[in-house]
């Protein structure tokens, strides 16, 4: 008895803790949920852990590139303090330009003095020229000396006087042209200094104004900063609730967990004694065999799919399943996990069981007939290899052996969807 015991044990242990006994009404599809809840909140936390980092590094970028402007901002500043300081030699020398230009003044004041002394001596030779008939004749001053001596100091007064005239002429075409040179050289050096200081202001305009689109740059930067600052504080916030939530979900797995292993343990007990029950000989158990499908029961290969007599009725009908030859209480197992769709008794298959599946989007029936005992019910979750019943021969039988049928989509006593049973389970 005890080494029975460990034999199923050994087989079921397997799938228990996976599948729902339907009688308890009990799921693991919540366990399943919780899991489900744990992957999402995992994958949550992770990606919002994606995006703090994102926003550090563009955090860092914008601080990268506001250092970079406010490095900008001080050249500009250096450089507005040098045309500053530009500007504040071109005004010095312009006070200096127009302090000479006082000084030539004066000088100039000086000069239309002279010029106009000048002018009054002229005019006034104009005038006793005027005086003698409007021509004066240095040859008639000459011609009327009494003797050579008085030739003599009349040529010598003529000779000053002509001296005179020419050097008073001379002085001022002199005078009038420095007077002009003057003029023109110290307005040149004005305008000279004026056309700088326009420059120079022309050039501190545009420093500032670089410097205003700086800063303005620098203010957007910070805006930015501050707000990536925010969401970055808001995503951390979102992502320390989400590790309470996943730790709150970790304890809620344990705990559904601890629950679906007793309830596993209680059915475990539940199929050792039903398979006590069912006087199942020590290892009659059919070996589980890797992929979706193993096989239902351990025993002959006795007929497939097809046409055929009836050994019974001797009519000639399609057999829309297989048969396996066994001793009356070999154990039958699920050949797959799904839903136990019926499990009772139907005319001609005896005591029979339904499995429905769902394989890659797929939904495939099972049937079990002829079984002398049903060991589930109906709405209730199996596992490939759990089981289900024993070999019998209730129904039209000739003799103990498991009637196996595989239907695409649900079953139908008629119709197309009985396909071979070989294609899915190996024997």
């Amino acid at each position: 008895m005890i080494k029975r015991r460990r034999i199923i044990s050994s087989v079921l242990a397997a799938c228990l803790l996976t599948m729902v006994v339907g009688s308890s009404g009990v799921s693991a599809s919540n366990l399943k949920d919780l899991q489900n809840e744990k992957k999402a909140a995992e994958n949550k936390k992770n990606s919002l852990n994606s995006t703090i980092q994102k926003k550090e590094i563009q955090i860092e970028e914008k601080q990268s590139k506001a250092d970079q402007l406010i490095k900008q901002v001080k050249l500009l500043n250096e450089k507005i303090e040098e045309t500053n300081a530009n500007m504040d030699r071109v005004v010095a020398e312009m006070n200096v330009t127009k302090r000479e230009i006082n000084e030539l003044q004066e000088s100039i004041k000086v000069l239309e003095d002279r010029i106009a002394e000048r002018d009054e001596i002229l005019r006034e030779r104009v005038r006793v020229m005027q005086v003698k008939g409007g021509k004066v004749s240095y040859i008639d001053v000459l011609l009327g000396a009494n003797s050579f001596s008085d030739f003599i100091d009349r040529f010598s007064a003529v000779t000053t006087l002509m001296d005179a005239d020419r050097k008073i002429i001379e002085q001022q075409e002199e005078d009038m042209a420095k007077l002009e040179e003057e003029k023109a050289l110290i307005e040149q050096k004005l305008a000279e200094q004026k056309e700088r200081k326009l420059k120079i202001q022309t050039m501190k305009d545009e420093l500032l104004e670089k410097k205003a689109e700086k800063r303005e740059l620098v203010r957007i930067l910070e805006e930015e900063q501050e707000k990536l600052s925010g969401e970055k504080s808001s995503l951390e916030e979102e992502y320390e609730d989400a590790i309470q939530i996943s730790k709150k979900l970790e304890a809620k797995i344990s705990a559904e967990q601890d629950r679906l292993a007793e309830i596993a343990r209680q059915e475990q007990a539940r199929k050792l004694a039903l398979a006590e029950d069912m006087s199942i000989p020590a290892g009659e158990l059919p070996v589980v065999s890797s992929g979706f499908w193993t096989t239902p029961a351990k025993g002959k290969y006795s007929s497939g799919f097809g046409w055929r007599t009836h050994p019974i009725t001797h009519v000639k009908k399609q057999h829309r399943g297989m048969d396996i030859s066994a001793p009356m209480g070999t154990p039958v197992v699920a050949a797959g996990d799904g839903v136990v769709s019926y499990a009772g008794s139907m005319s001609g298959f005896g005591n029979v069981i339904m499995i429905t599946h769902s394989v890659k989007d797929q939904i495939l029936t099972t049937v079990y007939g002829h079984l002398s005992s049903v060991g589930t019910s109906t709405g209730a979750h199996v596992a490939k290899g759990e089981l289900i019943g024993a070999v019998g021969q209730t129904g039209l039988a000739t003799g103990p052996h498991l009637h196996f049928e595989v239907h695409v989509g649900n079953f139908s006593a008629v119709g197309p969807s009985a396909v071979n049973p070989l294609h899915y389970v190996a024997f």
